[in-house]
């Protein structure tokens, strides 16, 4: 995610991280090439390297979900959701997985991509603290000291936070410091905290530091938009329009896979990248992830289908934020007719 994205060491994530059908692949190195087995090659880019959220692309693959659908699936590492974007909407890649306020402020920019369908509907985007630090409540913000990163989208939003929980912008200083530093000050008590996404660096801080983690979620307090989702450009969706819909059911398929069998999921990453967390950090980034696949709206739907009413509130905070240049319509930055088929 430019948007948020997050995590210390990158520099092997600047390379490639593959998966084929039945391969491993690391950082900058194929294993094997995809398997050939009459089905389409298609590459996916996600927003960073291989962490829990991810799981279900790689059990999908190792289970045959996506060769089911037609879809001979390479996995690629990314180097934040910006980049991804930049790198779909150039057709380098076939599909994207990107935090949507990246994307919607990328195509405002004139970048040529379309959602083709949000998995993540619940912002993870949250304050994370240390459960001995005092903080409880947002109200035990005040005074305090969070490590933010200028330019994201939790950043960007935390003004609108604050408000909706009953606090004043100056009430809470703000550190700006980059992904790593972020995790550094948390863990050293530079600061009070950290602002980013819960299901990813949370976990990560709890296995360094032996500690527990708090969480403050946007959502607690009413403060709502998408997250990470399936991505293509324009030309693909105009000339492709079958493999992108075989796309989004397959990865909804594999996220339902996930959901019911997460140990698998887990264990399907193994000696994919090895720049990803041990077992039980991925463990608990993707129990985490699994809480953040609906809204209201959404309950009891297939992972990946959308509801009109989360779009348009998400366009609506992301203008108010200023990360839009203005809300328009949702069918700007989002493509409707690949929805996976209910549940």
């Amino acid at each position: 995610m430019q948007l948020t994205r997050r995590r210390a060491v990158v520099l092997a994530a600047a390379t490639a991280t593959t998966l084929a059908l039945g391969a491993c692949g690391s950082s900058g190195t194929d294993a094997a090439a995809p398997a050939s087995g009459g089905g389409t090659d298609v590459t996916l880019m996600l927003n960073w390297y291989p962490y829990g959220e991810h799981a279900p692309f790689y059990l999908g693959v190792e289970q045959g979900i996506f060769a089911k659908h037609g879809i001979n699936l390479t996995i690629k590492a990314g180097q934040g959701s910006t980049k991804t974007v930049q790198a779909v909407g150039g057709d380098q890649v076939d599909f994207g997985w990107a935090d949507t306020p990246a994307v919607l402020s990328n195509v405002d920019k004139g970048v040529k991509v379309k959602s083709l369908g949000v998995f993540l509907q619940t912002t993870p985007s949250a304050v994370q603290v240390f459960a001995d630090s005092g903080i409880s409540s947002p109200a035990d913000l005040k005074g305090r000291t969070i490590a933010v990163s200028a330019g994201d989208a939790p950043t960007t939003t935390f003004p609108i936070y604050l408000e909706k929980a009953g606090l004043a912008p100056n009430d809470v200083k703000q550190q700006n410091l980059d992904a790593a530093g972020k995790i550094a000050a948390v863990i050293s008590g530079r600061v009070d905290g950290l602002i980013g996404f819960a299901h990813d660096q949370g976990p990560t801080i709890a296995a360094k530091s032996g500690k527990e983690m708090r969480y403050l979620r946007y959502s607690d307090v009413g403060l709502n938009f998408y997250s990470n989702g399936l991505i293509a450009s324009d030309a693909t969706i105009g000339s492709r329009g079958e493999l992108a819909k075989a796309m989004v059911a397959a990865t909804s398929e594999s996220f339902a896979a996930a959901e019911k069998n997460p140990d698998a999921a887990v264990a399907a990453m193994a000696g994919k990248d090895p720049q990803m967390p041990k077992k039980d950090v991925l463990l608990d980034q993707w129990k985490q992830t699994t809480q953040l696949l609906h809204t209201k709206n959404t309950e009891g739907q297939a992972p990946g289908v959308d509801a009109d009413a989360d779009w348009d509130a998400t366009i609506e905070v992301l203008a108010s934020a200023g990360l839009l240049g203005s809300a328009k319509e949702r069918s700007t930055y989002y493509d409707s007719s690949f929805q996976p088929a209910g549940e």
